[in-house]
């Protein structure tokens, strides 16, 4: 049988076409108080953005265990895999990528079969499109050699640009990094961010969502040639108005994915943002 391709959750990949493609993804946990949630699979996004809104508790995020993901390496194998390839959410964002480089070395071991772990660097569509590309790619019998190469070409050429209605969250939740310098007035500021390198990046600061969402399609322009796109989208109307933005230098297909629980945790309601990979030179 082929390689198959494993992400956790954040990847934000739909259900149905990580189906599809033979994805398997291991959920992280999101967290109100006691209320324990497993990402996509206990809570969906739609769900998670209305407890979001109601509840009075600020909501936490864990990775999973390294037992986790030894369950799911072990499952892909029982189903016949060749080898695993596991693409993870950036390694300074979060313990997941060193729990499934543990999780594998251990699987690894007791199997003898191949498992590659590669960190991302980013989060969401961000590594969420590499990863359906690499999918199809394993499905037509390619290598695990040369999924992987292919994966961390496509990831060296990512660019994610988002605009969030405020930094509250990356602040409570601890993510924002680099970002702090642009906290400013929390509720009279646009900001927009770069996620690179599994950090979070300040850009800039913006007074309205519309000057917002025109300024993350100029910096996603900029990258041009562009050999795929993805909108990242807390919900359908943000995502069509980054689609609006995105069609005014790109003709081609546009991926799109929900921001999950884990990921809108840490987001807000409200975010948004235009990932794209450049094309190779």
């Amino acid at each position: 049988m082929a390689v198959r391709i494993l992400v956790d959750s954040t990847a934000d990949i739909p259900r149905e076409r990580a189906q599809q493609l033979g994805i398997e993804v291991v959920p992280l946990i999101v967290l109100f108080g006691e209320e324990q949630y497993r990402d996509g699979i206990d809570l969906t996004a739609d769900a998670f953005y209305q407890k979001l809104a109601s509840s009075p508790i600020f909501p936490t995020t864990s990775a999973p265990a390294p037992g986790v993901f030894e369950e799911a390496f072990r499952k892909l194998f029982a189903e016949g895999a060749d080898g695993v390839l596991a693409i993870i959410l950036g390694g300074e964002l979060s313990a997941t990528h060193g729990n499934a480089l543990q999780a594998a070395r251990v699987v690894a071991a007791e199997t003898g079969k191949p498992i590659e772990v590669v960190d991302s660097g980013t989060v969401s569509g961000g590594f969420g499109m590499p990863a359906e590309i690499i999918a199809a790619e394993a499905r037509q019998g390619a290598s695990l050699a040369d999924l992987k190469a292919h994966a961390q070409s496509l990831l060296s050429r990512v660019h994610l640009y988002c605009a969030l209605d405020t930094l509250e969250y990356l602040q409570r939740g601890g993510r924002i990094g680099r970002a702090r310098q642009l906290i400013g007035s929390l509720l009279n500021v646009k900001p927009v961010l770069e996620v690179r390198a599994s950090h979070v990046l300040p850009v800039e600061n913006v007074r309205t969502r519309s000057k917002a969402q025109e300024r993350v399609g100029h910096l996603a322009a900029s990258h041009a040639p562009i050999e795929a796109m993805a909108i990242v989208e807390s919900s359908p109307q943000v995502g069509e108005q980054f689609t609006a933005v995105a069609r005014s230098f790109y003709d081609g297909p546009i991926y799109h994915y929900t921001l999950g629980p884990v990921v809108g945790a840490h987001a807000g309601p409200g975010a948004g943002g235009i990932v794209v990979i450049s094309a190779q030179q």
